[in-house]
């Protein structure tokens, strides 16, 4: 069965500032969704092991993202208030502000392509993480609305993308 991709309108949200759990890390593109499947199931294991409910979908958070080079990626897991965490999981927080967001089934990189042409086409800029440097993001995550025990194939997950717009 070939999935097929969906793409959602992009709205633009108020979000609140909202706290995590997560393990950081930096990796190439290619070989990245190993490393952040890897991530992910260690901070499942450890949510588990520590009977920590999540209180909002697991989610890949892009700090860096210049597929020709080293990402800046993390791994997280939405908390109802902020929480310490233990060894490579460290407590951090989703900033509050508005969002550019879409949900997306499928292909991610027409996702992501989706919502960078809407932002292009609309004069839309994202608050970078670091000023001047391309694929620089204060706040861009990927957010897994899916259940992954019940649906264990990523291409049918519903996927929630959001990017935090500058301040003007």
């Amino acid at each position: 069965m070939k999935a097929e991709t969906i793409i959602g309108p992009v709205s633009i949200v108020e979000k609140p500032e909202r706290p995590y759990l997560g393990i950081r890390f930096e990796t190439p593109f290619g070989g990245m969704f190993a490393v952040a499947t890897k991530a992910l199931k260690e901070l499942r294991g450890w949510s588990k092991a520590n009977a920590l409910a999540a209180q909002g979908p697991y989610f890949l958070r892009y700090y860096h993202c210049d597929m020709a080079s080293i990402m800046e990626v993390e791994a997280g897991l939405l908390t109802d208030a902020p929480r310490a965490g233990a060894g490579s999981i460290k407590p951090g927080t989703l900033p509050q502000g508005r969002y550019a967001t879409l949900v997306y089934r499928g292909n991610g990189l027409r996702g992501n392509q989706a919502l960078m042409q809407w932002a292009k086409e609309n004069g839309v800029a994202f608050e970078p993480l670091v000023a001047g440097q391309a694929e620089s993001y204060t706040s861009r995550y990927e957010a897994y609305l899916t259940d992954y025990r019940i649906e264990p194939r990523k291409l049918l997950w519903d996927v929630e993308l959001s990017i935090k717009i500058a301040d003007a």
